[in-house]
């Protein structure tokens, strides 16, 4: 039985090995461009008409506005961050080991509660589409974190077993009969 758990994980980190490469990939390059093009989007909304139109607002809803365009930048900052160190690792200018410590620091996994349809209401149109775009970004990242870490943690649950064992149980696994398992 733990010859099929050990196979099993030798699968699954086979099958999620795209992760380490990821970061080099085009899809990633994609990625990092819609982010930093967001991060940029924000900023010049928020200097600009953001803060022209957050001006005009009602008591009530200039601090819900408040609020909610500095949860935007610290989301905004921590993806944009992520999305440096992965690159930084991907084209060697930081190593594996100081990549995974930079990427342990940062808060990727907070869920911000959603907005009630009360507060959006009162909030301008753009600064809620910047919050939209800004978690279905913030998801796709969570989700590649997720992945990657995965990856991190079976390949270092594996890495301490012989490549000569591993073969020879998978040898094992493949030629034993369903019927000898039970």
């Amino acid at each position: 039985m733990a010859d099929v758990e050990a196979l099993q994980g030798i699968r699954e980190v086979k099958a999620i090995a795209f992760g380490r490469q990821f970061a080099s990939s085009e899809a990633f390059k994609a990625l990092f461009r819609d982010g930093m093009a967001l991060v940029e989007e924000a900023a010049a909304y928020l200097d600009g008409p953001g803060r022209e139109q957050s001006r005009f607002l009602p008591r009530l809803s200039a601090l819900t506005y408040a609020n909610e365009s500095m949860r935007l930048t610290t989301r905004l900052m921590q993806m944009a961050s992520w999305l440096l160190v992965q690159r930084s690792i991907a084209e060697g200018e930081m190593s594996a080991n100081d990549g995974s410590v930079q990427l342990g620091k940062m808060r990727i996994h907070r869920n911000d509660p959603p907005l009630s349809p009360e507060h959006v209401a009162t909030l301008p149109e753009a600064l809620v589409e910047l919050i939209d775009k800004s978690v279905r970004l913030q998801s796709r990242i969570k989700h590649l974190d997720s992945v990657i870490n995965v990856e991190k943690t079976d390949s270092e649950r594996l890495s301490g077993r012989n490549a000569v064992a591993l073969q020879q149980m998978l040898l094992k696994s493949a030629f034993s009969s369903p019927t000898a398992k039970a």
